[in-house]
Parts: structure tokens; C-alpha cells; sequence
């Protein structure tokens, strides 16, 4: 029963929530294009994107995160010590390791001899 309620009351406030922006969003451009300069329209044109934005993305993230918490059946795992994600390659103490650079490889290793033909 609680399931039930919380679904509906959830459709509700998202649906309530988006619709609200929408408005407020027309409103907004509505009013934007009545500006009489153009460095007004194009800031509150500016403005206008950044409200659509946050409005819209902070529906989509509360429509998620209450669907989630209204239909997740396990309880988020505790954190605990930290376990390695592998083991040491090398069984050289840390201390004895030296950190001289390894030789680099040969750019043009030698060649061996071909037995005639032409590759061309």
C-alpha cells in the first residue's frame, strides 16, 4: 500500500513539476523577446538556457532518484576497509627497489640478412 501511494503521489509531483517548468520556461522566453535592446536579449537569452537547463535536468534527477528510492529492495551496502584490487608483482621489498630508468628498446632493431628478392 505504501508502494502504491508513494507511486502516485511521485507521477504526480513529477508531472506537476515538469508542467510548472514548461510555464515558467514561456514565460521566460515570452518575456525575453520583448527586450528593447539586443545585449538585454541576448543575456536574458543566456539566462533563459541555463533556467531550462537546471529546471529540467533537476526533474529528470528527482523523477530518478524517487522512482530508485521508492522501488529499490536492497538496503545500499556499508563501506568497509578498502580491499586491494591485485597483488604486488614483485616480491622485492619496496625499499630494495631501485628507481633507476630501464634501458629504452631499440627504435630500428637489426635486421637479419634476406635471401634475395625484392620487396618492391
Amino acid at each position: 500500500m505504501k508502494t502504491t501511494l508513494a507511486f502516485i503521489v511521485t507521477t504526480a509531483l513529477i508531472v506537476a513539476m515538469t508542467l510548472a517548468a514548461m510555464f515558467l520556461l514561456v514565460w521566460a522566453t515570452v518575456y525575453v523577446t520583448s527586450l528593447p535592446t539586443p545585449l538585454h536579449r541576448a543575456v536574458g537569452m543566456g539566462a533563459e538556457l541555463v533556467l531550462g537547463i537546471v529546471l529540467l535536468l533537476g526533474t529528470v534527477w528527482l523523477a530518478t532518484h524517487l522512482a530508485v528510492r521508492i522501488f529499490s529492495t536492497e538496503e545500499p551496502p556499508l563501506m568497509g576497509p578498502p580491499e586491494p584490487l591485485s597483488s604486488p608483482t614483485s616480491t622485492v621489498p619496496i625499499v630494495a627497489r631501485s628507481n633507476t630508468p630501464s634501458p629504452a628498446p631499440s627504435i630500428n632493431p637489426p635486421m637479419a640478412p634476406s635471401k634475395g628478392g625484392s620487396v618492391v
